[in-house]
């Protein structure tokens, strides 16, 4: 295909995989970042085409989808989602795309109590109105909240919102990026659809710790602490917005059904077994010492 595949979040986790990878396969790829720097510059010199925007400007997102027949749209935990959907939804129908790859949450739902996982729910629904043919991405917990917690993990400590028997498949973001990349390569196949996305092996918050502590070659100790916790551990101050979806959506009584299953779509759709966490762990050891 001549016409460029947009990348919005192109610096992010999943992003900058379905970029790179997009481009290993010869096509072109319009990156669209916040703002110029050593990411972008690094994107650029790959091949991908710069794009500076903000998902919630719709003349930015307008001119980035401009020309573009296919998109893939993340957006973080933050207010704005549905405005920024309809941004994009809308982009997409003036620039006549064929097929847009939207990066939901497992946890996204009608009745939720996460105010972020209602609003994920409400823009998949923006895009199915909007009529651009759309696949749902709906991933588990990351494996990089051990990097999101690394300075914790150094000394020896997990501390999670997860109640010790809860069970779920951690999956990365090189696993996510290369479903993304193979879905917009090949985007028909895959249109109308809602996919659920994990990593390869069911686990409890305690194992989790045990496999890292085993891969370091040091005691990880498991804690289980609340959202709010959770968020002034990481950042040094709440996030309200953050919390309450952290809160609800991993200790509400309902979680360990929100976060259960397993499926084989990152070989299936991705091409590659997905990451164990020890696998992940090892990849990022300087991360964790």
């Amino acid at each position: 295909m001549n016409s460029p595949i947009l990348i919005a979040g192109a610096t992010g986790a999943t992003g900058r995989i379905a970029t790179t990878l997009l481009l290993e396969k010869g096509l072109p790829v319009r990156a669209l970042v916040h703002k110029e720097d050593d990411r972008s510059a690094q994107l650029h010199a790959q091949g991908a085409e710069i794009v500076v925007g903000d998902l919630l400007d719709f003349n930015a997102v307008r001119r980035a989808f401009a020309g573009a027949k296919r998109g893939y749209f993340v957006y973080p935990i933050r207010p704005g989602i549905v405005q920024a959907s309809a941004h994009f939804a809308q982009a997409a129908i003036e620039a006549k795309a064929e097929a847009i790859v939207n990066m939901s949450q497992r946890t996204a739902r009608r009745d939720s109590r996460s105010e972020s996982a209602l609003q994920h729910w409400v823009a998949e629904r923006v895009f199915d109105w909007a009529g651009t043919p759309v696949t749902h991405l709906r991933p588990t917990v990351f494996n990089e909240w051990l990097l999101y917690m690394r300075s914790q993990i150094r000394d020896g400590h997990y501390k999670v919102p997860f109640a010790p028997t809860m069970r779920f498949a951690p999956i990365s973001a090189e696993d996510r990026g290369a479903v993304i990349a193979a879905i917009l390569a090949d985007p028909e196949p895959h249109q109308g659809q809602t996919y659920q996305l994990f990593g390869p092996v069911e686990m409890t918050p305690p194992e989790i710790a045990e496999i890292a502590g085993q891969v370091l070659g040091k005691p990880v100790r498991y804690e289980h602490i609340s959202g709010k916790q959770w968020v002034l551990n990481l950042y040094g101050q709440d996030v309200p917005f953050l919390s309450q979806h952290i809160e609800e959506a991993a200790g509400s009584d309902p979680a360990e059904a929100q976060f259960v299953g397993m499926n084989d779509l990152v070989e299936k759709i991705g091409g590659r077994r997905p990451m164990t966490v020890a696998e992940f762990v090892e990849k990022h050891r300087v991360a964790f010492q």
